[in-house]
């Protein structure tokens, strides 16, 4: 079955897998210390193979402050000294520079994807981080837009481009299938069964027959995961990337919207959905 595959193959896959993408730039949390509450956050990106960590705290009076840590991470690792600055500009100040205040000491990352990993912070133990999506709630409505899945292994190089447009309602192990217009092409927030908490695609021709379908996890415009081909035990790393909001917005490319026209449900594509869902596919 293929989704039972999938736990079986990110086994063998991980350092694959883990190679395959840097962490994500962006808004990182310390996951046990999100309440709603101000607490402490990582600012972090990745170019090459430098990363880049600031990290905005508290001194232990209650006055805020913030460090920076940089090095090179290699096979998903980094450990760097954690510097405080201090004697910078302020608002409305005239010109001035924030000189380093010494070193807290070092402190280490180890990434399990793009968007989960570890920190140990000086004088603490090791803690779980993650990247803040703050924007793109887990429902249906944060699916539409356009997106690409870019999926590599032994069929080679497959990218499909779709723009989901549509939610055609919830499927019995999910909160809202989104398609696109031509109905041959949907994605759905899985909420229960083996695959809860990611999201399944499935993709069908216009006779109704599965294609290939899609599994991944992803945080705001970007994601990884696997794909499969129908009939066949090839099974692909796949990666995702959100190229526009629901709104149309480019994330990151120049685009222009067009107009839309609403998904026409092929009666197909929520059969073949629910049963990848259920069952995976059957050789």
């Amino acid at each position: 079955m293929f989704l039972k595959r999938i736990a079986v193959a990110a086994v063998f896959m991980g350092a694959m897998a883990a190679h395959a993408f840097a962490p994500q730039a962006g808004t990182w949390v310390v996951s046990s210390e999100l309440d709603g509450k101000p607490g402490r956050g990582l600012a972090i990106d990745v170019q090459n193979d430098t990363f880049v960590m600031q990290m905005y705290a508290y001194e232990n009076s209650g006055q805020p402050t913030f460090y920076l840590a940089t090095g090179k991470i290699s096979d998903d690792k980094v450990a760097a000294p954690l510097v405080r600055y201090t004697g910078g500009r302020y608002l409305g100040s005239g010109a001035l520079s924030g000189k380093e205040a010494g070193s807290a000491g070092t402190v280490t990352f180890r990434f399990t994807s793009g968007a989960t990993g570890f920190i140990t912070l000086p004088g603490e133990p090791e803690k779980a981080i993650s990247r803040f999506n703050f924007g793109y709630p887990f429902a249906a409505s944060s699916l539409m837009g356009l997106w690409t899945l870019t999926s590599l292994g032994s069929e080679g190089l497959i990218t499909d481009a779709v723009q989901l447009t549509s939610n055609l309602g919830a499927t019995s192990t999910g909160n809202g299938l989104v398609a696109t217009s031509n109905g041959l092409f949907g994605c759905e927030h899985q909420t229960s069964g083996a695959q809860v908490g990611n999201v399944l695609c499935v993709k069908i021709n216009a006779q109704g027959q599965l294609l290939r379908a899609y599994v991944f996890f992803y945080s705001v415009n970007e994601g990884e995961g696997f794909s499969r081909l129908s009939g066949s035990g090839a099974q692909q790393l796949l990666s995702i990337r959100r190229l526009t909001t629901p709104q149309n917005v480019g994330t990151g490319l120049i685009y222009k919207a067009g107009e839309q026209q609403p998904a026409q449900e092929h009666p197909a594509l929520r059969f073949h959905l629910g049963n990848v869902a259920a069952d995976g596919f059957a050789d």
